[in-house]
């Protein structure tokens, strides 16, 4: 049995909303069209997929197994689509994303050389990002920044790299050599997530902020509304008259992975994976306040201008 990706896009917009009505008004067709839909996938798998009662609508057992599957398998659909229209065209380009602080330049170079028929694009993306555009399709390999959620992708780790605080220049600790986890234990934190994925195991109350990106943090933490964490790379690409980076060694480090979706087979995303590991001690010393360029030692803002 082959599954309808249709049927499966329509048992998605029911789910996320448990109301038949208003996920027929937001995929444009009539309920009982949709009912039948959805009766006609649960005859496809066997299985029953919601409940149906007075009180409302919810989702069986099988039914969060399907929904748990179905994102990573439409991202895949939506994908493929993507890679083939791109294909049609004529065009043989490769798409990295990488968070803040991640230089891509040394693989990129490494991987040109061999392939100087395929050009290498990059996008910088930010951490709800990095999941949703490798399965998509937007970008086919992707420098990330663990906690990430891994379904449907495969991960291979590069290295890790140290984290800073980062303090208000009024905070107490600012401009200090270095300070500990202890020092800042129990203050608000400004996060890019839920506080669970936070890299100390010391308790800090959530700030109230959720933000997304480097930018959003330094000007919460500016404005006094909490602290933060960063890989020490960021601090070489961002800077902030009302920011002090202060080193706190005995942070948990950040892990730098590349990423791509499980799904995806290409001999030159594997070349570009091997591009990768064999520069990844080049990348890492990058984001140390190393100085390179193919051998001739320049400052890295200035090989990163290229790409912004």
């Amino acid at each position: 049995m082959d599954l309808d990706l249709r049927k499966l896009r329509y048992f998605v917009a029911v789910a996320d909303r448990l109301h038949f009505g208003r996920a027929a008004d937001e995929l444009h067709i009539a309920q009982p069209a949709l009912s039948r839909q959805i009766r006609a996938l649960e005859q496809d798998l066997g299985a029953s997929l919601f409940t149906r009662d007075r009180h409302g609508v919810a989702l069986t057992e099988a039914g969060r197994q399907l929904l748990d599957d179905a994102g990573p398998l439409l991202a895949s659909a939506h994908a493929v689509r993507r890679r083939v229209s791109a294909a049609a065209r004529g065009s043989r380009r490769l798409v990295v994303g990488f968070r803040a602080g991640i230089p891509v330049i040394p693989a990129a170079r490494a991987f040109e050389a061999r392939h100087p028929d395929v050009v290498v694009d990059v996008q910088r993306i930010e951490s709800d990002d990095q999941a949703p555009m490798l399965l998509d399709g937007r970008i086919d390999v992707g420098y990330v920044r663990l906690p990430i959620d891994e379904a449907g992708l495969r991960l291979t780790p590069l290295y890790t790299e140290p984290r800073v605080a980062v303090l208000p220049a009024g905070h107490r600790l600012a401009g200090k050599e270095q300070i500990t986890e202890a020092d800042l234990a129990g203050e608000p934190l400004v996060w890019h997530g839920d506080t669970s994925t936070q890299p100390t195991r010391r308790p800090h109350p959530n700030a109230g902020y959720l933000v997304r990106g480097v930018d959003e943090t330094l000007e919460h933490v500016a404005a006094g509304r909490g602290i933060s964490f960063l890989a020490r790379s960021a601090t070489v690409f961002y800077s902030h008259p009302d920011i002090s980076f202060v080193p706190i060694p005995d942070l948990a480090p950040d892990q730098v992975c590349l990423a791509v979706a499980a799904s995806r087979t290409s001999p030159v995303v594997d070349d570009f994976f091997t591009a990768a590991q064999a520069t990844a001690e080049i990348t890492a010393e990058c984001g140390n306040y190393e100085m390179w360029q193919l051998g001739k030692a320049v400052p890295i803002h200035s090989t990163v201008e290229q790409f912004d």
